[in-house]
């Protein structure tokens, strides 16, 4: 049996056979554009496999070294790879520039870095694993661009047509000069390689003076370059000293170009993996610096509590309230991964979990109800009592005791609010109840929320929450 052979069936067992699988057919079928950056919800929509199945399969191919997990920083505008890492580690905290858009942007786990798969090139080659021998457009859709450009080929084409004046590969050390006629538009001037950007206003009254531009590539990100010119002829010069290949293209920067960049489909993000249970358990501390300070715009906290296990372990002995207690912990960690949750930590009988959507969190804060039910209705006993508190808002990914961790106010209110609670009762908080599916999640189950008023310990001013009876 070869490694790979092997590797495949180490996946086999440790993730969903049916999506190991369509991996393994990925890996030995696959056209070469689809085994680089594979987004993976796109993957699974196409497959009909639940996306949390999927994620989880390309994790455990990606630990086994048959993909290559690479986090992509995103140009909200366009679209286009500013810059991709092998770990978070290596997040910039300046900002990354956009020479296509002409915009600097602070790199936002939210929906800016992209997380994506390309297979090991021990696994298989592919063109993308070179990928200055690319063709030019093949290197703007596979390596320039993100998975979550949904681009059609024939529309690609036809609208490249519409929107490039012109392009041309230019090698390493080499000039070349392109004769253009300027239109009336607005032109960008955009090397992908070296994400290096000319803007020119073409506006005024037309000349049939030839008119000069000179542009150098290297290896220093300068500022993007603005200037007016007249319709008409052009001679635009190239000088490549980047130390590789480039790839100059002349762009129309009008109504095509953005339906060309504009069509969007979803993409898994860094703040999803993050809160992917499959993702902590695998690859653990191997994600953030210690020294690191990831900004998330929302996240959804849950936090349990045991009610009264002190007494319990006195009523029921030690052996008997562990048992439970186990029990316990083996449900609630079962439900928050089943409803695309994580589990940050355990602290005594309290868990910290993190979802993505607030509804989720209420999912499974209401599962989780249900479950002690009926561990306490087999026992003929009300020993199990957990007390639950969901809030959510900005935070802070960091290290913490060699895990991956989250700190700030956001975290500290979840904590308190789940205190509130003195039976079984879950408590939410206002940017809990606000979204429309926490909300219809709770009239489907005919739960009438009871709005009060509640000071948390450490926090200045009176909440409004929401207790779900």
């Amino acid at each position: 049996m070869s490694d790979i052979q092997a590797q495949i069936s180490v996946l086999r067992q440790t993730t969903d056979p049916a999506v190991a699988e369509a991996i393994a057919h990925l890996i030995a079928k696959g056209e070469d554009h689809e085994l680089n950056r594979v987004n993976v919800l796109d993957f699974a929509k196409h497959k009909g496999f639940d996306e949390e199945r999927v994620i989880s399969g390309f994790l455990h191919a990606a630990r086994l070294g048959l993909f290559e997990l690479t986090w992509n920083v995103l140009c909200p505008g366009c679209g286009g790879v500013l810059d991709a890492h092998a770990t978070l580690k290596s997040l910039r905290s300046d900002d990354y520039q956009c020479g296509l858009c002409a915009c600097g942007y602070e790199a936002s786990v939210d929906e800016q870095v992209e997380v994506a798969f390309t297979v090991s090139p021990r696994v298989r080659r592919i063109a993308a694993h070179d990928p200055h021998t690319l063709p030019i457009w093949d290197y703007y859709k596979q390596i320039f661009w993100s998975s979550g450009i949904d681009f059609n080929k024939e529309s690609f084409d036809e609208l490249s047509q519409e929107v490039v004046l012109d392009a041309l590969e230019l090698p390493a050390g080499e000039k070349a000069v392109l004769s253009l006629n300027l239109p009336k538009e607005f032109i960008i001037v955009f090397e992908p390689v070296t994400h290096s950007a000319q803007f020119i206003d073409v506006q005024g009254e037309p000349t049939k003076d030839r008119q000069h531009l000179s542009l150098m590539y290297n290896k220093v990100h300068a500022p993007v370059g603005n200037m007016t010119l007249r319709p008409g002829p052009l001679r635009l010069s190239l000088d490549n000293q980047a130390g590789v290949r480039a790839l100059p293209s002349v762009f129309i920067a009008a109504e095509a170009l953005h339906h060309l960049i504009g069509k969007r489909k979803p993409f898994l993000t860094a703040k999803r993996v993050l809160s992917n249970q499959t993702f902590r358990d695998i690859y653990k501390a191997d994600n953030l610096n210690l020294d690191q300070r990831l900004k998330i715009t929302s996240l959804t906290f849950l936090f349990t509590d045991l009610k009264g296990s002190t007494a319990l372990y006195e009523r029921v002995g030690d052996l008997a309230a562990f048992d439970l207690v186990r029990a316990h912990f083996h449900a609630l960690l079962d439900i928050i991964a089943s409803e695309r949750g994580a589990v940050v930590k355990t602290i005594g009988d309290a868990v910290m979990a993190t979802f993505v959507r607030p509804e989720h969190a209420l999912a499974a804060g209401l599962r989780m109800r249900a479950a002690m039910k009926t561990l306490n209705d087999e026992r003929g006993k009300e020993d199990l009592v957990v007390k639950i508190g969901i809030h959510e808002g900005p935070c802070l990914a960091v290290m913490l005791n060699e895990r991956q961790d989250y700190f700030g106010q956001t975290v500290n209110i979840a904590a308190r609010v789940q205190s509130l609670s003195t039976s079984q009762e879950i408590h939410l908080t206002q940017p809990v109840i606000a979204s429309p599916e926490v909300t219809g999640i709770l009239e489907r189950a005919s739960i009438k929320p009871i709005q009060k008023e509640a000071a948390l310990r450490g926090i200045a001013d009176k909440m409004v929450v929401y207790e779900i009876p």
